[in-house]
């Protein structure tokens, strides 16, 4: 049985979890840095884990401002666990506590044509907006 919970500080092997699955979904290339992911699931908004026993599945987190505007980011299921609604659990616990906290204005980036995954929850494009992201130079 999977079990869902908000996470504020990651023990070690959760963060060598974390960070498995972060490679796994192709989002973490180099070298694991276990502080960084600390830093990030504790600077999180709220981070939320999907647990079959002691074992990460799947995984989303919030950043905000906490008063008006959050995303939702680095949603990701294990492989091993797709196609069990795990990824529908999680966006709907996500979207729930967001609302529950008076946040209103809820953006994601839908990566690798996973746009139709999101429809469903209610997330539509944003006219006349594109993605960008900061390249050092």
């Amino acid at each position: 049985m999977i079990r869902y919970s908000f996470v504020e500080n990651a023990e070690a092997e959760l963060l060598d979890q974390f960070l498995d699955l972060y490679r796994i979904a192709g989002w973490w290339p180099e070298e694991p840095n276990r502080l960084l992911a600390a830093r990030m699931i504790s600077g999180s908004h709220f981070f939320l884990a999907a647990m079959d026993g002691q074992r990460l599945v799947g995984m989303g987190r919030a950043i905000s401002d906490r008063a008006n505007d959050a995303y939702i980011q680095d949603l990701t299921v294990h492989p091993d666990y797709r196609h069990r609604r795990i990824g529908t659990c999680l966006v709907k616990m996500l979207l729930a506590r967001l609302q529950a906290e008076g946040l209103s204005w809820i953006g994601l980036i839908a990566e690798r044509n996973s746009s139709s995954f999101y429809t469903p929850f209610g997330f539509e494009p944003i006219p006349d907006s594109t993605p960008m992201l900061f390249k050092k130079s």
